[in-house]
């Protein structure tokens, strides 16, 4: 198999000075060390919301959900002050806030998440505590699986060097740092739950992978992206090669106990009440089809044809629906006819850009989620791939940078977009003719945009035009890059299918 970083990119110098077996214990402490350094420089500048009353940003509704977990009961959390910045996330997400709560609170200063008075609070010891906590969910939570992910593939990448290559530039991708760490969120959490469950399915730990899935949608709604295809990879391991009606059953209690474990403050208090309540924050379909500028179908049409003004909101959720399910079906059906795990990442992918693309309430930052799966494919050890996986990574820091220039992370934007594609030489291009054409044409693309919104301002009647181009761009390209998802889980499964025909005719 031939590597991705055939021609001598940094990373691979760099790898490569922990070759011998004397260095080679070196390596994996010099890698954290490197990432939460990355992670602090991009930590100082500015974050979601900062100085900017009367509501901020993203900072203080994390700050805020803190203060409110430590300071009213269970029962309220979902029904308190919702007109400053309610609890809209599931119950693992306030769990989570409690516990860093509690941590602020009790052992550094309780100004930080004083009720009600430290609302809009900001200082610099608060800042670097918050920052403290994304970075340690980050090493402690996504680090762990990404690297066993990789590992488990070495085995079609035997050289150390190209092996851990790989696994560098998928930890150091720059969407997923500029949002946790730049913006302030905690992604990281999710998207870790969700590679161990992918890594436990790889170890065919059944149970354990549905038990962290169950743990990342509780914590983050925007992991229905993944259900279906684990869903349907999970039922095809229950009827093949037999069918096995008990382990069905098994994952069933699995998914139903993990809820109910999650769940059961507000079950045993009054679920009739509570819940309904945690589900009406959790899927807030009255905020509409999307919100703000995202690069998704709907936006992108909406330009031409005000969707939204033709259709109610009903037939919005109806039509975006169908939308999705069609854009999923093909993958979540290959996953079930052939479960393999080959065909995991590539179906996970298929799958939730079809998600991004067409379903309802979108929101720009979601695009973290299809792109783990399909950065993930670099650990595969197919030169082949590179370009596309490059290109995925850099359309989706490009249709964040409305988001990050808003924040005043322009100078990190630039530094981690550059230095990430110098250092794995991530801008390449198929060798086919087409494929080389289309690839170059978005980057030109960003290229122009992006330099038309630095040093161009917007004309006064269309404010909004150089967002509406970048989301354009945006969702051209992502569109273009689940058709390659689709296109190569297709090719890759009717080889199985060849293969699996020709066995049994033998």
């Amino acid at each position: 198999m031939l590597s991705e970083f055939e021609n001598g990119a940094p990373v691979q110098q760099f790898v490569s000075r922990f070759r011998s077996y004397s260095s080679k214990f070196l390596f994996f402490p010099c890698l954290i060390m490197s990432l939460v350094f990355m992670q602090w420089l991009i930590s100082i500048g500015p974050y979601s919301g900062y100085n900017t009353p009367p509501m901020y940003g993203d900072f203080e509704a994390q700050r805020h959900w803190m203060e409110l977990t430590l300071h009213t009961p269970v029962s309220q959390w979902y029904f308190r002050d919702l007109q400053w910045w309610g609890l809209d996330y599931p119950p693992l997400t306030a769990y989570v806030s409690w516990f860093f709560g509690i941590i602020g609170h009790y052992f550094f200063n309780p100004e930080w998440f004083a009720d009600v008075t430290s609302r809009g609070f900001e200082s610099l010891e608060l800042k670097l505590f918050m920052r403290s906590t994304v970075i340690a969910s980050h090493l402690l939570i996504l680090v762990p699986p990404l690297m066993f992910y990789s590992k488990w593939w070495s085995r079609r990448i035997p050289n150390f060097v190209d092996r851990n290559a790989s696994l560098i530039m998928v930890l150091f991708q720059p969407a997923l740092l500029l949002i946790d760490h730049g913006h302030f969120q905690y992604n990281c959490v999710m998207l870790g739950l969700v590679m161990y469950a992918i890594a436990n399915l790889l170890k065919n730990q059944y149970v354990a992978a549905t038990f962290f899935f169950c743990l990342a949608l509780t914590f983050k709604q925007m992991a229905l992206y993944f259900a279906p295809p684990i869903f349907f990879y999970l039922l095809g391991t229950c009827v093949k090669p037999k069918i096995r009606f008990s382990r069905f059953i098994l994952l069933s209690v699995t998914v139903v106990f993990t809820f109910s474990l999650i769940l059961f403050p507000w079950i045993y208090m009054d679920y009739k009440t509570l819940l309904p309540q945690i589900l009406h924050r959790v899927f807030p379909f009255a905020r509409g089809l999307w919100e703000d500028k995202v690069a998704n179908f709907w936006c992108t049409l909406n330009t031409v044809f005000k969707i939204r003004e033709v259709f109610t909101l009903h037939q919005l959720q109806v039509i975006s629906l169908i939308f999705t399910l069609i854009s999923i079906l093909p993958s979540c059906v290959i996953l079930f006819l052939y479960p393999r795990k080959r065909l995991l990442a590539l179906g996970f992918a298929s799958a939730s850009w079809g998600f991004f693309l067409f379903s309802f309430q979108v929101h720009e930052k979601s695009v973290l989620l299809p792109l783990l799966p399909t950065s993930i494919l670099l650990c595969h050890g197919n030169i082949t791939t590179k370009p596309w996986i490059a290109l995925a990574n850099n359309l989706a820091v490009f249709s964040l940078w409305p988001l990050l220039k808003k924040d005043g992370l322009g100078l990190q934007y630039f530094t981690l977009v550059l230095m990430w594609n110098w250092i794995g030489d991530m801008v390449v291009f198929s060798k086919n003719v087409l494929f080389r054409f289309i690839q170059l044409s978005f980057y030109v693309g960003m290229i122009v945009i992006l330099g038309i919104d630095l040093f161009i301002p917007p004309p006064s009647r269309y404010p909004d035009l150089w967002v509406i181009l970048n989301v354009t761009l945006s969702f051209a390209g992502f569109f273009t890059i689940y058709l390659w998802t689709l296109g190569r889980l297709l090719h890759i499964s009717s080889k199985l299918s060849t293969d699996l025909r020709n066995k049994k005719e033998a």
